[in-house]
């Protein structure tokens, strides 16, 4: 007689079964190695014949599972004989019996053995750990239940759980018991109440710095950027360095014309790090290979103008490309970075980026959001408010790999004045010879265009617009060319290659065109070519470009509509040193090219992108802007106001430039109120005060007043149809858009 049985898989279902088993017992034994204290009440033999038990019980799973993957593996496994099945199922009843009264019995002896440990662990002594404070012989060290500690209990299940994951607990003085995480999160954190008569004021990386009152001298040397550099020696380095010494003698004279306008003005020098996280870390490796090779520079030139100006401005500068430094010089603990620093944090501002940000977060645990106010984020394309603050961009569909964050939005600091929302820190063009050292004939120009894109990618498609300018103009090229490679361009064009800085900008004072393919987008190129003379040709976007339908801009945090490659050279400067054409369109770009050629243009500089300029907006920044208070800002003063309602449908940013005026974000506190609704003239039916970076608003249908409830979405970006924005427009400086006549 046979007896059919299922597929083969059935097999393999009981060998998985058994395997389970066997780690399900595996879970309930307690291991000898497991505690010290495991031996007490516990004799030798009874240890001996418990592992001999353990061991037949394994031995003889293992035959089990051997058996079951024997069968398994037959090729004819789907039919055995009933003698066969018999058999097999008598050895699995007479294991059956065998393994219940060896698990009842082990169940058992795992019961009485949690008791022990249970009633030895709240009974036994703790030693005291030399990183943390001592708890006190006689302690009780019991969780407290405190309304104003809500988190304590979940903090102190968390560490007993988890104090192993990160080896800073342990430099803390953690080691699992219940005393030594409550020290550590009532003297290191403040998630449980204090104790020993101490307070949270006194968390170590709390304590304020010993106060210094050095005072910020305009300096007339460089030498201390230098010597912060003096160890690195890399490509991004060197291009930071040899730009800063190019341009050191414009720096100079700008400080020497400063002190001498600011006499009476004393400021105290601050303790500055800046930080390109950009070039730390494996994102570092992959910039630094970029470097020489036609790569991005426009945010070098920032890390540079920056260093510069912080120097010229007499402050205590420390410089820093490598997390291991950076985690040096802000005190961190050793490990992962979930613990606080330990000490105080001693700069006054931290300059860095977006990547910065994160190594910055992944080193001081939780002094990060305590010291977060000191940040100062370097970002070149701007993080509107909408996408900062994390539970709102969730909710409301702005979420990005770059925003939430929860900084004040103007800790933001952008290349160019497109963000009203963020500060305009910019950058130096290398500006012109001097008007009155030239000559008469100097503004001769060659019949040339500069093609602006250094890598191949960036001209493709390009052919037929670069192809119509040199009808009229003889073209060069400065596309980086990889050694062996051939070149892709058009035959009519005379590359250069990759040029250094002072080739590039000799070739610059030749030409008469620079002319923007479309990308790259909003880099320092265009503009110090039209500072040595060139008038910039650039290509309209219609429609414009955005993350809705650009991949670049796809993911940055803002709504932002680029009209063209340059939307600060068409909107901020403009004819004739700036034409943006059609490039599709042959009679607008041959027209244009024609009307260049016919027109003399001197170089030209906005003052906000000199030496000068930056000095001044910086140093205003430093000595005003301050996101660690606690009371409303005072700076730009409410005399700068000029208040405004939108039309439907617009933005405060588009409010106020159609009036030749700035948004500006700090002064939105002044109107958020019911006041301003009746000074503007509008009867209000309903006033809500809601989380909305649209408010305050006003919705003519049913006569809706809308206040801002939450003061970090403030915000000049954002428009709605059925909303009409207040907004605080300000008037600025000739040239300096970033500041207003009353702000200095």
């Amino acid at each position: 007689m046979r007896v059919a049985l299922r597929p083969r898989s059935g097999c393999l279902v009981l060998c998985l079964c058994l395997s389970v088993f066997t780690l399900l017992l595996q879970s309930l034994w307690v291991p000898i190695e497991m505690t010290k204290d495991e031996s007490v009440g516990r004799s030798t033999e009874e240890q001996s014949q418990r592992g001999l038990d353990f061991r037949r019980l394994a031995l003889r799973l293992e035959v089990l599972n051997t058996q079951v993957q024997r069968l398994s593996r037959e090729r004819h496994a789907n039919q055995l004989t009933g003698d066969q099945v018999n058999l097999l199922l008598q050895s699995f009843r007479q294991d059956q019996r065998g393994l219940v009264q060896l698990v009842e019995r082990e169940l058992k002896r795992v019961s009485q053995r949690l008791d022990q440990l249970s009633r030895h662990h709240h009974h036994q002594p703790h030693t005291s750990s030399p990183h943390r404070p001592h708890t006190g012989p006689n302690e009780k060290c019991e969780v407290p239940i405190d309304p104003a500690y809500p988190v304590c209990a979940e903090k102190v299940e968390f560490l007993r759980a988890r104090w192993q994951s990160d080896p800073c607990y342990a430099f803390y003085g953690v080691n699992g018991t219940t005393c030594s995480i409550l020290t550590y999160l009532s003297q290191i954190e403040d998630f449980c109440p204090p104790h020993h008569g101490r307070n949270h004021s006194r968390l170590p990386w709390h304590e304020k710095p010993h106060s210094y009152n050095e005072k910020a001298n305009i300096r007339t040397t460089l030498s201390h950027f230098y010597e912060a550099i003096n160890n690195n020696s890399s490509p991004a380095i060197r291009f930071i360095r040899s730009r800063v010494e190019r341009m050191s003698v414009w720096w100079i004279q700008a400080g020497l014309k400063m002190r001498q306008s600011n006499k009476k003005t004393v400021l105290t020098q601050m303790k500055v790090l800046v930080y390109p996280g950009a070039l730390a870390g494996s994102a570092g490796q992959r910039f630094e290979a970029m470097v020489e090779k036609g790569g991005p520079l426009g945010e070098l030139v920032q890390w540079a103008d920056l260093s510069a100006c912080l120097t010229i401005l007499g402050h205590n500068l420390t410089f820093s490309t490598s997390q291991h430094h950076l985690h040096s010089v802000i005190g961190a603990a050793p490990g992962r970075g979930s613990c606080p620093v330990q000490r105080p944090l001693t700069f006054d501002l931290i300059y860095t980026d977006y990547h910065g940000l994160v190594h910055l977060q992944g080193a001081m645990g939780l002094a990060f959001q305590h010291y977060k106010c000191r940040f100062r984020i370097l970002d070149s394309f701007g993080t509107e408010p909408a996408f900062n603050l994390e539970s709102y961009a969730h909710s409301r569909g702005y979420t990005t790999q770059w925003g939430s964050w929860g900084l004040q939005p103007l800790q933001y600091m952008t290349m160019f004045p497109h963000t009203p929302d963020n500060s305009f820190l910019g950058f130096v063009s290398e500006e012109a010879v001097r008007e009155e050292e030239l000559e008469p004939d100097t503004h001769g120009k060659d019949r040339i265009a500069v093609i602006y894109g250094k890598q191949d990618y960036m001209w493709q498609g390009k052919t037929e617009y670069v192809n119509m300018i040199h009808e009229e103009l003889e073209t060069h090229a400065t596309v980086y060319q990889p050694p062996g490679h051939g070149s892709n361009l058009p035959s009519f064009i005379t590359n250069h290659g990759l040029l250094t800085q002072d080739r590039f900008l000799q070739l610059l004072r030749r030409a008469k065109v620079f002319v923007g393919l479309g990308f790259p987008y909003e880099g320092p190129a265009p503009i110090e070519a039209i500072a040595l003379g060139c008038v910039l040709l650039q290509p309209r976007f219609d429609p414009p470009h955005s993350s809705d339908n650009n991949d670049f801009y796809k993911g940055k945090p803002t709504t932002r509509q680029i009209s063209s490659q340059h939307p600060y050279a068409e909107q901020f400067i403009g004819k004739p040193h700036v034409w943006t054409v059609d490039m599709n369109n042959r009679t607008d770009v041959q027209g244009a090219v024609k009307a260049i050629l016919r027109t003399q243009v001197k170089p030209f500089t906005p003052r906000e992108l000199t030496c000068e300029g930056m000095l001044e907006r910086v140093q205003a920044y430093i000595r005003h802007q301050n996101f660690c208070s606690k009371t409303v800002p005072t700076w730009p003063p409410e005399s700068a106001l000029r208040l405004h309602l939108g039309p439907l449908g617009q933005s405060c940013v588009s409010v106020c430039r159609r009036s030749s005026l700035v948004c500006e974000p700090a002064l939105f506190h002044h109107l958020n109120s019911p006041a301003t609704f009746t000074r503007l003239g509008l009867s209000c039916s309903s006033m809500v005060e809601e989380v909305n970076h649209l408010f305050p608003a006003y919705s003519p249908w049913g006569r809706h007043c809308g206040l801002q409830q939450e003061p970090l979405l403030f915000s000049c970006a954002g428009s709605d149809p059925s909303q009409r924005r207040l907004c605080p427009c300000r008037a600025n400086l000739p040239g300096q858009v970033a500041l207003c006549p009353e702000c200095l």
